[in-house]
């Protein structure tokens, strides 16, 4: 039975980690939920509407790429 919890800490927990490492698409996607808010921020992109206001959005390109550049460096990543 896989454990599902989440530290006061903010940190994932190792076995989540590890199994991500190894593979296994829970783990990836808990990985992946842990760090959307901060991808969310990253891809925030200031656009301007016809009378010149300012307006944030997500540039879903833009999180997408970092989703899947996140996802390889899980995947190529070592456990010493």
């Amino acid at each position: 039975m896989k454990r599902k919890c989440k530290r006061e800490n903010g940190l994932l927990p190792f076995h989540t980690i590890k199994a991500a490492t190894e593979g296994d698409v829970e783990a990836i996607n808990a990985v992946l939920k842990h760090y959307e808010g901060y991808i969310a921020s990253l891809s925030v992109r200031k656009l301007y509407d016809e009378y010149g206001q300012p307006h944030y959005c997500v540039d879903e390109t833009l999180r997408r790429r970092l989703e899947t550049k996140l996802i390889t460096k899980i995947l190529d990543f070592e456990i010493a």
